[in-house]
């Protein structure tokens, strides 16, 4: 699967484990920054991560700040990104099986590294279930600017 990741400077460290998980499990990775941990502004590159997505660039993208708000709020603005904040390994489920989430959020300062490895995991293999979930995600995607 082909992963886009973004960080912001609270998120660096635990995007650069999860990227080395990614690569380790046989993935491609698209980096989209940021690359220490200088201070950044964070939409800056959850934007670019989340526009690979939506540009078919990137399968799903992984994004990771201090909370995980600011980034699944930058995330969802993107036309036809179902950004998911994750604190579990079953919100991960759930976001892919009911919502068919195509990105996750994550909050570095709230999710320690193992807990994080689980909730990617989980959310990379799980399937979208469909059916009824199916007309509830084309409702999301048919809404327009408001």
């Amino acid at each position: 699967m082909r992963l886009s990741l973004a960080c912001d400077h609270a998120g660096f460290a635990l995007k650069e484990q999860l990227k080395a998980h990614l690569l380790d499990h046989g993935h491609e990775v698209l980096d989209r920054g940021c690359f220490d941990e200088a201070s950044v502004d964070y939409p800056d590159h959850g934007v670019l991560a989340a526009r690979d997505v939506a540009d078919g660039l990137a399968d799903r993208a992984v994004l990771v700040c201090g909370s995980g708000i600011g980034m699944s709020i930058v995330a969802n603005k993107v036309r036809g990104v179902r950004a998911a904040l994750c604190f579990s390994p079953e919100l991960a489920e759930m976001s892919r099986r009911h919502n068919d989430a195509n990105v996750l959020a994550l909050g570095a300062r709230f999710t320690d590294p193992d807990t994080a490895r689980r909730i990617l995991d989980v959310w990379l293999d799980t399937p979208f279930e469909g059916g009824r979930h199916q007309r509830r995600v084309d409702k999301i995607s048919g809404l327009g600017d408001y």
